[in-house]
């Protein structure tokens, strides 16, 4: 709608400060056209708006100027309120500031969208971590997250999964994702990805740094992702599953179940499913107890009759008068 597009147009020369026409037209995903239109309209409204010529030109406002925030339809007041989700900001330091924030903002909102907002926070409620998570105990997320603010070098001693556990490490602070509840550092050189509760030492060196100017920390962190998925199931198990079991199968390897599964004559499903490794493909299989049969890969279907075996021997003897 023109009327929300006048107001991003102000809004981003507020943010933004110069911004020429192709600049706007590229931001709204219009023609530069549509822009002179716009730029018209503001100017027939009375909006203080300038427009400077030359190769550094562009539009600006007036300085001082500002809209206020009854811009707002109904659906942006309630998606304010809710991406302000008050755990993350308290583990960065800013669960005060995040609640002068709303205060603020819900002061500034119009009676009908303020009591949009209210209801918003009243029936929903954003908990990221999952269930069986614990909390993890991160001290230097604060330090951490200021050092990324201020583009301050760190030093850390970092415990990884491979040998040599403890390392020390001297990064360049890029960002900070929370992912599932856990706090992820994306710091170069690289740049690589660190658990910040991972974190054992920290420094913070009066040093200063400069991202790559063509580094996206969301671009970055969607590949990042990708890649550990592609690496996450090296191998591949052809099983036999109960449809109880079958049920119960979640994301990839569920996938897999519908795009090889077939149903058997008693009922089982014959598929073949990704496995991350021997040893965790072991532990994962045996808790499904009898709903699950390996049949392939041979080493894998002979440490699970192994392990069976031995607890059968166990509850025998546990069993006995």
């Amino acid at each position: 709608m023109k009327s929300s597009r006048l107001l991003s147009i102000l809004l981003l020369l507020q943010t933004r400060g110069r911004m020429t026409a192709a600049q706007l037209a590229g931001e709204l995903e219009v023609s530069v056209r549509t822009v002179y239109r716009d730029i018209e309209s503001l100017h027939g409204a009375g909006v203080p708006l300038y427009g400077d010529a030359g190769h550094s030109g562009g539009y600006r406002l007036l300085a001082g100027y500002r809209t206020r925030l009854t811009g707002l339809n109904a659906g942006e007041a309630e998606a304010l309120f809710l991406s302000g989700i008050p755990g993350p900001a308290a583990e960065l330091g800013l669960g005060p500031a995040l609640a002068t924030a709303q205060l603020k903002l819900r002061a500034a909102l119009p009676p009908e969208l303020r009591t949009q907002a209210d209801r918003m926070r009243s029936r929903f409620h954003l908990d990221a971590p999952g269930w069986y998570a614990e909390d993890d105990d991160i001290p230097y997320l604060p330090r951490v997250a200021d050092a990324v603010w201020h583009s301050r070098v760190l030093d850390v001693r970092y415990r990884r999964w491979k040998e040599p556990t403890d390392v020390d490490r001297r990064l360049e602070p890029y960002g900070l994702v929370l992912k599932a509840g856990r706090w992820y550092l994306v710091a170069g050189p690289g740049p690589r990805t660190y658990r910040v509760d991972q974190i054992l030492e920290l420094a913070v060196r009066d040093e200063e740094f400069q991202p790559p100017e063509d580094f996206d920390l969301a671009g970055y962190w969607q590949r990042h992702q990708a890649n550990f998925h592609a690496h996450l199931y090296r191998g591949e198990a052809v099983v036999r599953l109960s449809p109880r079991a079958a049920s119960r199968l979640t994301g990839t390897v569920a996938r897999a179940l519908t795009g090889t599964g077939t149903v058997e004559p008693d009922g089982w499903i014959r598929a073949v499913l990704p496995i991350e490794s021997l040893d965790h493909a072991h532990g994962a299989f045996l808790a499904m107890g009898a709903d699950v049969e390996v049949l392939e890969p041979p080493e894998l279907r002979a440490r699970l009759a192994e392990t069976s075996r031995a607890l059968a021997a166990r509850y025998a003897s546990a069993c006995r008068p």
